[in-house]
C-alpha cells in the first residue's frame, strides 16, 4: 500500500510541478525515480520530524502542495504541536502520510504501535483522515487528495492486502461505500478492517443464513453524514470495527453522529478495537490483533452476541 501511495504522488508530479515529497528518514532508494526526476522538490530531512511539518507549511504558503511521510506514531505524536499550530491553524493543504497505522509494526514494539493515530487526529479543526482499504483505494484517495484545499491525513496499512476495490466505486475522499446490503446487521468499518468484516459477514450469512451488511468508510473525518443517515435506521444491529482504541477514536465518531442526528438509534450499536493500554507484545501484526480480539472469528462471534443467535 505505501509503495502504491509513493508510485502515485511521483506520476502526480509528473504533471503537476506544485507537487513537492518530504520524507524523514525513509531508508535507501525510497522515490528515486522522483529524487532523479525533480531534485528539486524531493526533500529527505532525516530524524527531524517536527521541521518538516514546519518545511511543509512554509512550501504550502507559498502555493505548493506537500506531501509528507514517515511512520505514523513519529509523525502524529512527535509532531503534534507543529501539525496543529503550522498546519491546522493556518489550514494548509499539506498531505501527511502516515506509514504503519494500527499495529503494522508489530515486531518493533508499542514505540511504533500507532493505535491512538485516529483518535489524537481526529479531535483537530481542519483535519480531515482517511484510512483506504486496500492499495486501489489508495490510488484513488491520493489523485483525489491534490485537490483539498486544507491539512489531510492518510492512514497506511501494512500492503500486499486482498484487493476488495474497484476504481467503479469512483472513490472520493468523504463518502463512504456500501459493500454489502444489510439486512439486520451492518458492520461500519474503515482502514484494512474492513477487510476482515467482509469475512465475517459472509461466514454469517454461511453458517447462520442472515443477510449482513458492511458499509466501509475510509473517510473518518469528515463522516458521510448522507450514507449514514440512511443506512443506520434501516437496520437492527450497527458494530463498528477499527484497528485504534475505542477511545475517541473511529467508532467514537459513529456514536457521536448518531447521538446527535438519530439518538433512537444510538442503541443498536456497539464498537470492536483495540483496548484501552499500549499494546507490549512483539510479534507480527495478525499475531497482535488476535492477542487483542481483531480477527474474523471474534468479529463472528460479536455478531452473533448482538444479534443474540
Amino acid at each position: 500500500m505505501r509503495k502504491k501511495c509513493l508510485d502515485t504522488i511521483y506520476e502526480l508530479a509528473k504533471k503537476n510541478k506544485k507537487i513537492i515529497f518530504i520524507g524523514s528518514d525513509l531508508g535507501p532508494n525510497v522515490l528515486d525515480s522522483f529524487k532523479k526526476k525533480f531534485p528539486n522538490r524531493f526533500f529527505m530531512e532525516g530524524v527531524s520530524e517536527q521541521s518538516i511539518i514546519g518545511i511543509a507549511a512554509g512550501m504550502a504558503m507559498e502555493g505548493n502542495i506537500p506531501f509528507v511521510n514517515t511512520i505514523s506514531t513519529f509523525l502524529t505524536r512527535r509532531c503534534y504541536e507543529q501539525i496543529v499550530i503550522d498546519l491546522c491553524l493556518h489550514n494548509l493543504p499539506v498531505k501527511l502520510v502516515g506509514n504503519g497505522g494500527g499495529l503494522v509494526y508489530a515486531p518493533l514494539g508499542p514505540t511504533h504501535q500507532a493505535i491512538e493515530d485516529l483518535s489524537i487526529m481526529r479531535v483537530i479543526p481542519n483535519m480531515s483522515i482517511v484510512a483506504p482499504c486496500d492499495e486501489v483505494e489508495m490510488e484513488m484517495l491520493v489523485r483525489d487528495s491534490v485537490k483539498l484545499k486544507s491539512p489531510l491525513y492518510i492512514r497506511i496499512a501494512r500492503g500486499g492486502e486482498e484487493i476488495i476495490s474497484s476504481k467503479k466505486e469512483n472513490f472520493k475522499i468523504g463518502k463512504g461505500i456500501l459493500k454489502k446490503k444489510p439486512g439486520k446487521i451492518l458492520f461500519i468499518s474503515t482502514g484494512v478492517m474492513t477487510q476482515r468484516t467482509l469475512k465475517a459477514a459472509k461466514e454469517i450469512e454461511e453458517k447462520k443464513s442472515l443477510k449482513c451488511g458492511v458499509l466501509h468508510v475510509a473517510t473518518i473525518k469528515p463522516l458521510d453524514k448522507k450514507i449514514l443517515s440512511f443506512w443506520i435506521p434501516k437496520v437492527e444491529k450497527i458494530i463498528t470495527v477499527e484497528e485504534n482504541i475505542l477511545a475517541g477514536g473511529f467508532g467514537s465518531s459513529i456514536l457521536e453522529f448518531t447521538s446527535e442526528n438519530l439518538p433512537n438509534h444510538v442503541n443498536k450499536i456497539s464498537r470492536m478495537g483495540l483496548p484501552d493500554r499500549f499494546v507490549d507484545k512483539y510479534g507480527s501484526q495478525d499475531e497482535l490483533c488476535e492477542d487483542n480480539g481483531l480477527t474474523v472469528k471474534n468479529i463472528y462471534n460479536l455478531a452473533k452476541k448482538t444479534l443474540g443467535i
